[in-house]
């Protein structure tokens, strides 16, 4: 266990237990997020090099510790770099299969080298299980001298696995690897007995690499020398630096997650957490068969950030066969109500997958991919800044301000901002940018949404109206609205509102009264209960470009 000034059991990943008032259910945070891509797809080292670049222009927006030298942390999303591994592996006498049929994992592991190898064997009799075939294990270099003294304290050792399979390749490959990772962290996270909260997985796909930690955007390239490599190439690259507003820093919360960065706060959180977890008795999925059992629970720690639960929610329903902004629309849609404009279908859309999924609300930019696609979003407030720039030579630059690449003004194309509720992708293999009319009407096309609604949707409105309205001696209901403790205020202005207008009250003034389980006076039941709500004012560094 480390020591932590005020906290006690603290594990070694640098994540304490709930103590005081702290409590890890509360964990959310603030950052600055981006990519980088070629949109004719292709691999090139300058869009990694432009990638740390707009990480260490994004410092700023992320945080550091008292040392000076502790972030928050950063880190990258990459596609597999085929070429560099290829020799570096070669190095060791490890042959890789061609692209698209091995899959790489990036795993933080301890320091000890017994818990190194028992966690290797794990890793191993678990893939053999799978039917997958295990081609080696390569040892990533890491430079921990820029590193702050916190950081220091808890950083794993790194960890690259390569895995092939006889019976998978392409996205049956991907599926499976899933499920693998899936049985790895259910595994080892149930060892009690000994400390592995650093054993951690980044990522462990057959596209896509991750390479994060306790890290600034400039320590990214000197503690991974791997990024500086020239040979290690990209089409695109999303970059992450996090501002943990409320939260502990640790190796294994720094973005990006396997599919996705994100900043911003998801204020519905506990709720969705708890429908997902209701739901998940039920769940089925023609392409994962029986393994969908293997995955559960979804959600791999519900107390781990905001941006984390929703990684491993979304990635299910990407590698269950939803595309990438099918899944998208699903847990982040824009404002669709009945005086918002928008298509019949896209409106259909909507209200059908509200009754198995609900918003995942709050101010958020997001940025997403799949390997193949590699986009943004940004929530249906637009309460998060998402700016992009496209330059004539097909290079495009997203961010959350503008300004993050020197790219002189005569090689710009195009600049823009996301709106609300809105998202747009770049497709690496038809080498464009899709815009969102064409996103949302191609999904929302694909299945008779309305017809769905028509056929199966039962509306509340009505099916509960008294049969007969009771009559009221109004003597008799003011001496009980006395006796429960209602006031003038709660009957002319609460509830004489909600009659007459069919909503909530809202109001803006404060309440100096005491607390209903602190008072001496007769209180309504519902004056125990206040409602949890997040309200973030994040002024801008720089009002002209954010």
């Amino acid at each position: 266990m480390l020591q932590i000034k005020n906290f006690k059991n603290v594990n070694l990943a640098g994540q304490p237990e709930q103590s005081g008032l702290y409590d890890p259910i509360y964990e959310h945070g603030a950052c600055g997020v981006g990519f980088v891509a070629n949109i004719n797809g292709t691999p090139t080292h300058t869009i990694v090099s432009n990638a740390i670049q707009v990480s260490i222009n994004l410092e700023h927006r992320g945080a550091i510790g008292s040392d000076k030298l502790t972030g928050d942390g950063g880190g990258l999303l990459l596609q597999i770099p085929d070429d560099f591994l290829r020799q570096v592996c070669s190095e060791q006498n490890l042959e890789l299969p061609s692209p698209g049929k091995y899959g790489v994992g990036m795993f933080f592991m301890p320091h000890e080298e017994a818990k190194i190898e028992k966690c290797k064997q794990t890793v191993q009799e678990i893939v053999e299980a799978e039917n997958c075939k295990l081609l080696g294990w390569r040892n990533v270099p890491c430079n921990g001298d820029s590193l702050g003294e916190i950081s220091r304290l808890t950083q794993p050792t790194v960890h690259q696995i390569f895995v092939t399979s006889d019976n998978h390749e392409g996205e049956d490959l991907e599926r499976k690897l899933y499920v693998v990772r899936r049985c790895i962290e259910k595994n080892i996270s149930s060892w009690t007995k000994e400390d592995f909260s650093q054993f951690y997985v980044c990522s462990f796909s057959h596209k896509t690499i991750v390479y994060k930690g306790l890290l600034t955007g400039s320590q990214l390239p000197v503690f991974f020398p791997d990024l500086k490599d020239p040979r290690f190439t990209s089409a695109f690259a999303i970059t992450h630096q996090r501002y943990s507003t409320n939260t502990f820093p640790a190796w294994n919360l720094a973005q990006p997650f396997r599919c996705l960065a994100h900043n911003g706060e998801i204020n519905t959180l506990r709720g969705n957490i708890n429908q997902m977890k209701a739901r998940e008795k039920n769940l089925e999925s023609e392409l994962l068969g029986d393994d969908i059992e293997k995955i559960k629970p979804v959600i791999q720690n519900e107390y781990g950030s905001d941006s984390a639960v929703f990684d491993n929610v979304f990635e299910l329903l990407v590698k269950s066969g939803r595309s990438l902004s099918h899944s998208a629309m699903m847990m982040v849609p824009e404002a669709c109500g009945k005086k918002y404009y928008m298509s019949e279908d896209k409106r259909a859309f909507y209200e059908s997958h509200a009754s198995f999924m609900e918003p995942w609300d709050g101010p958020a930019a997001i940025v997403i991919t799949d390997g193949r696609f590699i986009g943004a979003l940004l929530d249906r407030n637009g309460l998060r800044p998402a700016r992009y720039t496209v330059t004539k030579n097909g290079m495009i630059i997203m961010a959350s301000e503008t300004g993050v690449l020197d790219i002189p003004g005569e090689e710009v194309r195009q600049r823009g901002r996301l709106q609300p509720g809105k998202m747009f992708l770049v497709d690496l293999e038809q080498n464009r940018i899709v815009p969102d009319n064409e996103i949302k009407a191609k999904i929302s096309r694909q299945a008779p949404y309305r017809r769905y609604l028509k056929e199966n949707l039962i509306e509340l409105r009505g099916l509960f109206n008294p049969s007969r309205v009771p009559d009221v001696d109004l003597e008799v209901l003011r001496k009980q609205q006395h006796a429960f403790g209602y006031t003038d205020e709660d009957i002319n202005i609460t509830i004489s509102h909600m009659v007459s207008r069919g909503q909530e009250p809202i109001g803006a003034m404060g309440n100096d009264n005491a607390l209903a389980v602190l008072s001496n006076k007769p209180q309504l039941l519902f004056h125990y209960f206040k409602q949890l709500f997040a309200q973030v004012t994040n002024p801008p560094i720089d009002p002209l470009r954010e």
